[in-house]
């Protein structure tokens, strides 16, 4: 009982189960990247095979990445997922710069981007106009209308992200049979002429596989989400692991036969004018090229399904680690406050969506992609090397073999590690401006961690 004068506490509560926790993870990778990233991919390798063997890279690590956040999460069953994993690890700086990272660029250019895919293919199944920013439009309605469906709930929110996630899985299966049909029926066999292609060779071949991996990343992007959460799972040091292995292995072999698919559908020649065309989505070029402007239409909605639920899922998670944030004291108050009835982080998801907002108008598709991905394998590989020390913080008591039954090979959290290293020192020469504006905004937080801990 509460004693005189003695307020309750309100705070988050854990009432998400497995399955909402596997969809959440699969609904927070599946969103703009499968349908839209394959084009700019073929176009700077030019080759089926290196364009299939990046996927395949960055599907092997991601999966490596999931296995080791999911012994980390068995250790760590706290909200705020990657940013309560780096505070265990290295302290509340190190877990503030992720967070603050998070907020300017990593989870709000996610939401921008996502939520800008969602407008191009809703403009081209209900075409409007209004002064040449129909997208920039619509993208910010979209993320208004998302934060306030999270406003009014967990178990809201959670249950729109369940059936987004069901609707475009079945979506891809649909694209993935047409693509297999029609190649099957309509193209001519020996069609494709291999020498109208160049393919890179040579040490050239790396710095290019690398930059296009990020197309494949950004894809994959998302797998920590259910993390961030982790405090509102039931059972979270059994189930995040779980939620976390399954769905990158389901969404890894969603994406690998889907693109298996599109190539069987049409050659590297004919996808390469598709990544040209300014503004086009390639899955919905494609369709309406081998199956016409009905399935084409179907496809464009599935793409609106499928933008729709990975913006809610990242609105949903993200707004969790500026609340673990401000409780720790290391974000502006207000960050931490709980709506009294509907038990949601109120203002975090409100700052969250005026500055998402903001990135929407900033800058494009791809520019927002690169500039987020590099950065957010700065935190990645970080906290993926902090499993070591982890481990040995025999005195922790979020930590050690009491605590955890799960445990993946030493050889799995190194080689994501070390891919994280290559893949920040490639992309900041490949890509420098994006890669500069992402390291800018981290360093802004600077000062405002310094003038938060002052005050």
């Amino acid at each position: 009982m509460l004693e005189k004068n003695q307020t309750p506490q309100i705070g988050l509560t854990p009432r998400l189960g497995l399955f909402t926790a596997i969809m959440m993870v699969m609904g927070s990778i599946i969103g703009s990247g499968i349908f839209k990233k394959i084009a700019p991919m073929t176009l700077k390798l030019q080759s089926q095979n290196l364009v299939m063997i990046c996927w395949i890279v960055a599907g092997l690590i991601t999966l490596f990445g999931a296995l080791t956040y999911a012994e980390i999460a068995s250790r760590i069953a706290q909200t705020g997922g990657l940013y309560a994993y780096l505070r265990a690890i290295y302290g509340k700086r190190t877990a503030y710069f992720f967070g603050w990272s998070c907020f300017a660029v990593i989870q709000s250019a996610s939401i921008a981007s996502i939520a800008y895919v969602f407008a191009e293919a809703t403009i081209r199944v209900i075409p409007f106009s209004f002064y040449g920013l129909e997208i920039q439009a619509l993208a910010i309605a979209t993320i208004i209308i998302l934060t306030t469906i999270n406003y009014l709930g967990l178990l809201f929110g959670a249950v729109v992200e369940n059936l987004f996630t069901v609707l475009k899985i079945l979506g891809l299966l649909i694209i993935i049979v047409l693509s297999l049909m029609y190649n099957a029926t309509s193209l001519p066999v020996n069609s494709f002429d291999s020498s109208l292609i160049y393919s890179p060779t040579g040490f050239n071949v790396i710095p290019l596989m690398f930059s296009a991996m990020l197309g494949a990343f950004w894809a994959f992007d998302g797998l920590n989400n259910v993390g961030f959460i982790g405090g509102e799972v039931q059972n979270a040091r059994r189930n995040v692991p779980i939620a976390l292995t399954v769905g990158v292995v389901g969404v890894l072999a969603i994406y690998l036969i889907t693109n298996f698919a599109f190539f069987h559908a049409l050659p590297v020649n004919e996808i390469i004018p598709m990544a040209m065309k300014s503004g086009s989505i390639f899955a919905i070029e494609m369709i309406n090229q081998i199956s016409g402007t009905s399935w084409a239409l179907f496809v464009s909605i599935l793409i609106m399904v499928s933008t729709l639920g990975a913006t809610n899922g990242s609105i949903l998670t993200s707004s969790r680690i500026y609340y673990a944030m401000a409780d720790d004291g290391v974000f502006f108050r207000p960050f931490k406050k709980i709506h009294p009835k509907f038990q949601t982080p109120s203002f975090a998801l409100v700052a969250q969506a005026i500055w998402a907002s903001v990135l929407v108008l900033w800058g494009t598709f791809d520019q927002l992609t690169d500039m987020l991905i590099v950065a957010s394998f700065i935190f990645y590989g970080l906290g993926a090397y902090g499993i070591f020390i982890l481990r040995k913080q025999k005195n922790s008591v979020q930590s050690g073999p009491a605590n955890s039954n799960f445990r993946v090979p030493s050889i799995i959290p190194i080689i994501y590690s070390v891919f994280c290293v290559i893949l920040i020192i490639v992309m900041t020469f490949q890509t420098p401006v994006e890669t500069g504006t992402g390291f800018l905004l981290i360093l802004l937080g600077l000062p405002i961690y310094m003038w938060i801990r002052q005050d």
